[in-house]
């Protein structure tokens, strides 16, 4: 399924299983906005978020970043070929498990840690890293505002689930 954002994205949801919890195209779309609102002249794009089990996670993990393990987010920037212009701005492969997991064990909605890894997520298709402290902590302060416009707290406020620099 398709649906067009406020900002002009395409949001393309995809799933790969079937779970009650997984988010809606319009919440995906309504979290996609957030994160281009703030950014006015992007070019109208397309992003497709896939929902997987820990198997096709772990999969591209491994082959795709030689991480042979699950993990929450990956991230998919499409790069064009020389020549060609699309107005796509990658994928997002989002394991329900990982996820489902981590909110439990964080005490949190799965909504809110859903919108946390799509902003994320959408963050790091957009160019935004963790690799370094001050990437990281520019990174985290720029999810925080979004997701605070959101109406979802602050997800490092306890600073015990800060990003692991392996994942997305």
């Amino acid at each position: 399924m398709s649906e067009g954002t406020k900002n002009g994205c395409i949001v393309d949801r995809q799933t790969a299983i079937n779970d009650p919890q997984l988010p809606s195209l319009t919440q995906l779309t309504q979290w996609v906005d957030c994160v281009f609102a703030h950014h006015p002249d992007d070019q109208r794009l397309e992003v497709t978020i896939r929902f997987v089990d820990e198997l096709e996670s772990q999969t591209l993990n491994r082959d795709y970043r030689g991480k042979d393990k699950t993990t929450n987010v990956l991230s998919f920037p499409f790069e064009s070929p020389p020549g060609v212009e699309l107005p796509l701005l990658g994928d997002l492969v989002i394991c329900h498990a990982v996820v489902a997991q981590e909110a439990a064990e964080q005490g949190k909605p799965i909504e809110h840690h859903y919108a946390h890894m799509v902003v994320h997520g959408i963050l790091h298709l957009m160019g935004y890293d963790h690799m370094d402290d001050q990437e990281a902590e520019e990174m985290e302060q720029f999810e925080r505002e979004l997701l605070a416009e959101l109406n979802i707290p602050d997800p490092y406020a306890d600073n015990t689930h800060m990003h692991n620099r392996d994942d997305a």
